[in-house]
């Protein structure tokens, strides 16, 4: 028996090669390794990895996905992805076979975890691999499921673009999000017009190439302030030119400024 309860417990590499899975909805506790998963794989059943400490990234070719501890990722079947987390992430992850009521069938989604939603998963990741779908343990499948639906989605997600040029830019932009090259510069590199790049920009993002930026580097910035380190020492490492600003920016962009942040950190923490 392993060490969370669970009993003949597959590992997630079998999980990988089974065409079913063992109960419409499978949970399953594990603490990652401080490795990148640098390979591109897919499930063929949904998956939603709860974060309970660590900054947990996960890369598709549509977007970038950060999930910072209290939130969960939902990464749909057949969705190519990759995922990459610090070495004292710890995970909880639902398997399930259908996307609950309401949710893509292609579209990854940041969601927050409130307390209900939070002892739900630690129990199906708590649970027996053949728990009995009749009885108790299975009414509560529908309790989750239902708040699941009800789960308030987060803007933790960054668009990326296909086009060749967008993509350069854009990968040059995350490795150093405190290059602050304006888009007539990136213009004349990629032998456009501003104007140009600018339209493309908008529509394969959705957003302005100012907005796209400011999303990337407050992005960037939630892997740091979940180690700990000082606000002030983030915020220009993000291209922030004041303390002031950035924590305007954080608020707008996450409702709540870096200091409630760092301590849901704390609260994470606790919980473990």
């Amino acid at each position: 028996m392993s060490p969370n309860g669970q009993s003949s417990l597959p590992e997630p590499q079998v999980l990988e090669h089974l065409q079913r899975l063992p109960r419409p909805l499978y949970g399953h506790f594990q603490t990652l390794p401080n490795i990148v998963l640098g390979y591109r794989h897919a499930h063929p059943w949904g998956q939603l990895s709860y974060a309970i400490g660590g900054v947990l990234q996960v890369h598709t070719d549509s977007g970038f996905y950060l999930v910072p501890p209290q939130r969960a990722v939902w990464v749909p079947a057949q969705v190519q992805h990759r995922v990459s987390c610090p070495g004292d992430a710890c995970l909880r992850s639902l398997y399930l076979e259908h996307a609950p009521a309401g949710w893509s069938a292609s579209l990854c989604r940041v969601i927050a975890v409130n307390p209900l939603l939070r002892e739900l998963i630690r129990t199906f990741s708590e649970l027996p691999v053949h728990y009995d779908i009749n009885g108790a343990d299975g009414r509560l499948v529908q309790v989750l499921l239902d708040q699941l639906a009800m789960a308030t989605e987060q803007q933790l997600m960054l668009p990326l673009p296909q086009d060749p040029r967008l993509r350069a830019l854009c990968s040059h932009l995350q490795a150093q999000p405190d290059v602050s090259t304006s888009l007539s510069a990136w213009a004349r590199q990629a032998g456009v017009s501003e104007k140009t790049l600018s339209r493309l920009f908008q529509r394969e993002t959705g957003l302005s190439f100012r907005l796209w930026r400011q999303r990337m580097r407050l992005l960037s910035a939630l892997p740091a302030l979940e180690r700990g380190e000082r606000v002030t020492d983030v915020a220009l490492a993000c291209g922030y030119d004041s303390l002031s600003a950035f924590i305007a920016a954080f608020g707008q962009q996450f409702g709540l400024p870096p200091g409630a942040f760092l301590r849901a950190r704390m609260d994470a923490q606790q919980q473990q």
